[in-house]
């Protein structure tokens, strides 16, 4: 692996990019606060820009180690931050990543989250090196496995009582994609 850290991708319609502090205003006004996104996240909607700011102060500090991954999704058309995506965990031993990602519910539906994922997909395999990206989602957020499947991933099982999430513990549906099944989509 050849880890190239949180590097600007773009997409037709998206700017996918290192976080500032600066986004912390609209990343708590667009998702970050919102109850129906964080509904099956493993985090808290946050209860005050400061908070947002805060983590995002935490998340920019780690850009210096080149093994981070985290981008803020930017709408082309609007300019500003409506969603993230990251690479969650790492396991060098298997080049592997785990990516979780939310997004604004004003632009659910508009095939966004899918753009943004087989973005980072692309780059981790073509610029990383990785060999395997998976992804899990909570069986009752069947939407979230659709954008897996969206770009490329294929459902791998169940994991029973596998996760927990502000729904509590729940049964996670994992999806993945090998370096060689992105191969032969491309």
């Amino acid at each position: 692996m050849q880890h190239k850290g949180t590097v600007k991708l773009e997409t037709q319609r998206l700017i996918l990019r290192r976080f500032v502090t600066d986004d912390a205003p609209k990343m708590y006004e667009n998702w970050a606060s919102d109850p129906d996104v964080t509904e099956f996240m493993t985090w808290p909607p946050h209860e005050s820009a400061e908070l947002t700011r805060a983590l995002l102060e935490d998340w920019i500090k780690q850009y210096s180690d080149a093994s981070y991954y985290n981008w803020v999704i930017e709408l082309k058309e609007i300019g500003e931050p409506i969603g993230s995506i990251s690479a969650v965990k790492l396991d060098e031993n298997i080049s592997a990543a785990e990516i979780g990602y939310c997004m604004s519910k004003k632009y659910w539906g508009r095939e966004i989250m899918p753009e943004a994922l087989k973005a980072v997909i692309a780059f981790l395999f073509d610029e990383v090196g990785l060999n395997r990206i998976a992804a899990t989602h909570d069986v009752n957020n069947p939407k979230s496995g659709r954008v897996m499947e969206k770009a490329g991933m294929k459902t791998e099982g169940i994991l029973r009582a596998g996760g927990r999430n502000n729904q509590g513990i729940c049964d996670s549906v994992v999806h993945a994609i090998l370096k060689s099944d992105y191969m032969e989509q491309t």
